[in-house]
Formats: structure tokens, sequence, C-alpha cells
């Protein structure tokens, strides 16, 4: 297949933004790193993780090692408004994993998070192509027993809803299984 058409079949395989949503475990990663997968030659990964212990660098490290030459790999736990300026390409999808610790970094950094959910926005309506995010559905559980957990819950909850407004396809993923909640 020439490539001017292998890349024509990946802009219509992805729409410009798609966010997956899922619980801890879900499979949500891994069925959006498929879809890609699927989709183009090749992709950016921009990771959100900073490993704050031992077995969260295990994760990290589990996650790099799963991913392989496919991707090209960025890893940037806060200015992902400026990693889909740079780095989304119609020919190379981005994937961003994940919007809810992003979030976390953000909130741990003392950062005003509706203004960097409002760049984010703006980065994505500009993207030079796909961009696909992750992000865990946090809301489905207990209410968090400390006010810090239930500012972090509801914060999660408002930037689902706001990405998911901008995005053209929002895929819940449970037990590895997607189920498609807006397309088009």
């Amino acid at each position: 297949m020439p490539q001017a058409d292998h890349q024509d079949r990946t802009r219509a395989a992805l729409p410009a933004a798609t966010l997956v949503l899922g619980g801890a475990r879900s499979g949500k990663s891994r069925w959006a790193e498929r879809v890609v997968e699927a989709a183009a030659a090749c992709g950016t990964y921009c990771a959100t993780a900073t490993a704050g212990d031992a077995e969260m660098a295990a994760r990290i490290a589990a996650h790099r090692a799963r991913r392989g030459r496919f991707w090209r790999t960025v890893e940037e736990p806060l200015a992902i408004a400026a990693v889909i300026g740079a780095d989304s390409a119609r020919d190379r999808p981005l994937l961003i994993d994940c919007l809810t610790l992003w979030l976390s970094n953000l909130m741990l950094a003392g950062r005003a998070v509706d203004g960097e959910v409002a760049a984010l926005v703006a980065a994505l309506r500009l993207a030079a192509g796909p961009v696909v995010l992750v992000a865990n559905e946090v809301g489905m559980g207990l209410v968090p027993e400390t006010p810090l957990g239930r500012r972090f819950r509801d914060a999660a909850g408002r930037l689902n809803q706001e990405i998911a407004a901008h995005a053209d396809r929002v895929v819940f993923v449970a037990a590895g299984l997607p189920l498609v909640l807006k397309e088009g």
C-alpha cells in the first residue's frame, strides 16, 4: 500500500480526539494502544506518570517495555498541552496516558486546574493529528473520606466531562471490552 494511502486510512480510522475512560486495571490503556497501533505505522506516547516510589518505578518500566518500537515516548507530567502542540502529527497519532495522573500532578504542584484544562482543550482544537486521551472514571465508587479525595474526585469528573464534550469519540472500557459512548 502506498504511503499516501496509508496516511489517508489513518485519518479515517482515528477521529481528531478520542477519550478512553475506565476504572483502574480495566484495560483502557492497552485498548487505546491497540487502536492507535491498528491505525498508523507509528505513534507518540505521552506518559504523565512520575516515579514517586519503587513500585511506581516498576510500573513505569513495565509500561515502557510493553510499548516497544512502534512508540516514541515523551514523559511529561504537567505540560501536556505543549506536547500536543509540539508532537501531534497527521501520520503519527498521539496517545496521552493518563489525564487522571496529569490532574493529580497539577493539584500536587499547586497549578490552576481550570486554566490547565482550558489550555488542554485549546491544544486539542489545534492539534495537527489524532489525539487519544486515557482517563480513569473515578466517580463510580465510594465517596472519598477526605476533603482532598473529594476535591480530586470532583475535579476528575469535571475534567472527563470537559474532554468528553470536546472529543469526537468517547469509549468506556470495562474488563478490556469497549463500549462506545459517543461517536462523531
